[in-house]
């Protein structure tokens, strides 16, 4: 089974949207950097609009403050948006009903969850997230009826089809959600939306039609798109799947590998020309780190050279980043 996201090339550019979506729910690093700006440049090249998004759903894990800090951060990149910040968590109206369409058309049921598979579900998954499976055989009889019980963890009914979709950066990609995942979840025992639905209601009722982010989210991404097919929603989003930025043992960038926040570097007085220069020369741009803006790096920005392999940040990058507070940049 293959999405139609290849129809939103007919769109015009002025009608294109993509969205800044970061989460609060910990620290910005370079790699988090990167996936924005290349998001952004795009959106600056082919004049598409930029909506800032806040998914802020995981709210045990958002620490006060977070959301403005966040904000900050991609202003001081350089980094500008035509709406927004739009918070997630303001306005989950339009979960709710989507969730009566499912359960109506016998697509959603209750489910009891773990606490630690709740937790899970409420955040965007990230490479090494080890889900387990729910299998077919454990689905309870579906019946179709209102959607009940929002203090209840529901999951939907997912077919065992294979979800085919164009990948802007990565190719044709080819998913089958019922043998990878199963059923997975919809809504969380906390009265909110999961993950996957969440994003697929917000970019389609915000007018998404490029989505840009780490290629940790391919998985999600034929999740997503099933979700559009049973909301009888016809047009979802071009998809582009960016190489994720890891450290030296070749697990995602996290603290595990140092202190690598972008409110270390900023605090610390690294120049950000220097940071988005160190971005440049891991994203195609130049072969060598050089200072660089925001502006100019979406001038020279070039999505067929971007290399496709994961990006290894070393203790030397690191060490040039905060070594530059020294030199005159």
């Amino acid at each position: 089974m293959a999405d139609k996201s290849s129809s939103q090339k007919n769109i015009p550019a002025a009608l294109q949207r993509t969205r800044l979506a970061p989460s609060p729910t910990g620290a910005l690093h370079p790699g988090n950097a990167r996936t924005f700006l290349i998001n952004w440049a795009l959106a600056r090249q082919r004049d598409w609009r930029v909506l800032l998004r806040i998914e802020d759903l995981d709210g045990p894990r958002v620490k006060p403050g977070a959301i403005d800090e966040t904000v900050g951060l991609l202003e001081w990149l350089g980094l500008d948006w035509d709406k927004g910040p739009v918070v997630q968590s303001r306005d989950i109206a339009p979960c709710v009903e989507a969730m009566n369409k499912l359960a109506g058309a016998g697509l959603a049921y209750p489910c009891a969850l773990s606490r630690r598979e709740i937790a899970s579900a409420a955040s965007a998954p990230n490479q090494g997230d080890h889900e387990s499976r729910f299998p077919p055989e454990l689905r309870p009889p579906v019946q179709s009826g209102p959607f009940t019980g929002r203090d209840t963890n529901w999951r939907f009914v997912t077919p065992d089809v294979d979800i085919v979709f164009h990948d802007c950066a990565r190719g044709d990609v080819s998913s089958n959600v019922s043998q990878r995942t199963g059923d997975f979840v919809l809504w969380t025992k906390r009265a909110q939306p999961a993950y996957q639905l969440a994003v697929v209601v917000d970019d389609h009722r915000q007018g998404v039609t490029q989505v840009v982010r780490g290629d940790d989210l391919v998985d999600s991404t034929a999740r997503q798109l099933l979700l559009y097919q049973a909301l009888g929603w016809s047009l979802p989003p071009t998809h582009t799947h960016l190489p994720l930025v890891v450290g030296p043992d070749g697990r995602r960038l996290a603290k595990r590998h140092g202190d690598s926040r972008l409110t270390r570097y900023k605090a610390l007085g690294v120049p950000v020309e220097r940071v988005i220069g160190w971005i440049a020369s891991v994203s195609g741009v130049t072969t060598r780190p050089q200072p660089m803006s925001a502006t100019e790096f979406a001038q020279r920005f070039d999505l067929s050279l971007l290399p496709m392999a994961p990006v290894v940040m070393t203790q030397e990058d690191d060490a040039w980043l905060v070594e530059s507070r020294r030199v005159n940049s």
